[in-house]
């Protein structure tokens, strides 16, 4: 993941049209152009490369509504899981469905891979966390000590931790090779929508249907800081930026917002899709330009400018709500998966090969 480490650091673009730093970006937050008068320096919309993403695969085969897609950290898998209580494992290069990997009882939310893209978990309403073994498709440990419904799961990089959020407001930290519980922290008011590690696994962001985002010292489990969203903007799905120094949320509100959590200051705002009424994911995307990645409720995904917050190109294709996101580790390729009506994954590949 080294090519990430370049996001929101001196300059987030490699292009020499942009060598604004994130932490100046509050200033240009205005709709209005930027200052400098096109002649002296082109417009970040005109001076970059936009994205062409075609529809390369349609994935078939959920029974119910998708409620996440996952690339393996290695790239050569895609992971996806619903309602239907099955994780499917596919290639997203041919779109062949490998294996299911069957077990859990109820529904899934979520799942996370390790970062030697060996293992997977899962997060289900049946109130475990299951760890497969992918190639084999057998379960390795079964996870047990939510109470309800576990609606969202993250490895840290060593992946020798796990961190899951449930229904009621609880907060798990796991110790993977034990399968037990090392930490269990009373989060928040409502739902965990989300939590995520940041790179060195020092500090864990969640977000909750109660409408705050709240950072943890993963030692501890001391809130360290809470990030309120406004009243109207439920926050459903955070985390950190590939360098950990922003964090991504996405709201109801119809809004993606990027946060230095530091200075709990809201940097950057992305607009144009539709988010009321669905957890819906956003993602970056660093392989090519620097792009932020989202359904929608229009049926479409949005890519961004991750600068300029111009929308540079929607994947039209779905028939009904996006709610899973993920981009390809390596390669030019977005995975987006709907529910419903639609049921559907669809891998999009960029034409222009960056």
């Amino acid at each position: 993941m080294n090519h990430l480490d370049n996001l929101g650091d001196s300059t987030t673009d490699d292009e020499a049209g942009s060598q604004t730093t994130e932490d100046e970006m509050p200033q240009r937050q205005a709709p209005a152009a930027p200052p400098p008068p096109p002649p002296s320096a082109p417009a970040p919309s005109t001076g970059r490369e936009r994205p062409h993403y075609e529809l390369r695969h349609t994935l078939r085969g959920h029974a119910e509504s998708i409620s996440a897609v996952k690339f393996s950290p290695d790239g050569t898998l895609l992971a996806s899981c619903g309602n239907d209580r099955v994780v499917k494992i596919w290639s997203p290069f041919t779109g062949e469905l490998i294996r299911n990997l069957n077990g859990h009882t109820k529904g899934l939310s979520d799942i996370a891979w390790t970062s030697d893209s060996v293992h997977l978990a899962s997060a289900s309403d049946d109130t475990t966390i299951r760890i497969w073994e992918v190639d084999t498709g057998l379960t390795l440990k079964t996870l047990r000590g939510h109470t309800s419904y576990v609606f969202c799961v993250n490895y840290n990089n060593a992946s020798n931790l796990l961190v899951s959020g449930g229904c009621d407001g609880e907060i798990r930290i796991w110790n993977v090779e034990k399968g037990k519980t090392l930490k269990k922290i009373l989060a928040h008011l409502d739902y965990v929508t989300a939590v995520h590690f940041n790179r060195d696994a020092s500090l864990i962001v969640s977000c909750s249907l109660d409408g705050l985002i709240r950072i943890w010292n993963t030692t501890t489990g001391q809130c360290l800081k809470t990030l309120a969203e406004s009243h109207d903007a439920i926050c459903q799905h955070v985390q950190f930026s590939p360098n950990s120094k922003y964090i991504l949320s996405t709201a109801h509100d119809s809004a993606i917002r990027l946060w230095d959590y530091q200075t709990s200051r809201c940097l950057k705002t992305y607009v144009g899709h539709t988010n009321q009424k669905y957890c819906i994911a956003a993602c970056f995307s660093v392989t090519g330009g620097k792009w932020i990645i989202s359904g929608s409720e229009d049926n479409k995904v949005y890519l961004w400018d991750l600068q300029s917050r111009e929308i540079v190109q929607t994947l039209e294709g779905h028939t009904d709500v996006v709610v899973a996101v993920a981009t390809h580790p390596q390669q030019n390729m977005i995975a987006s998966g709907s529910i419903e009506s639609d049921l559907t994954i669809r891998i999009w590949t960029d034409r222009g090969g960056a």
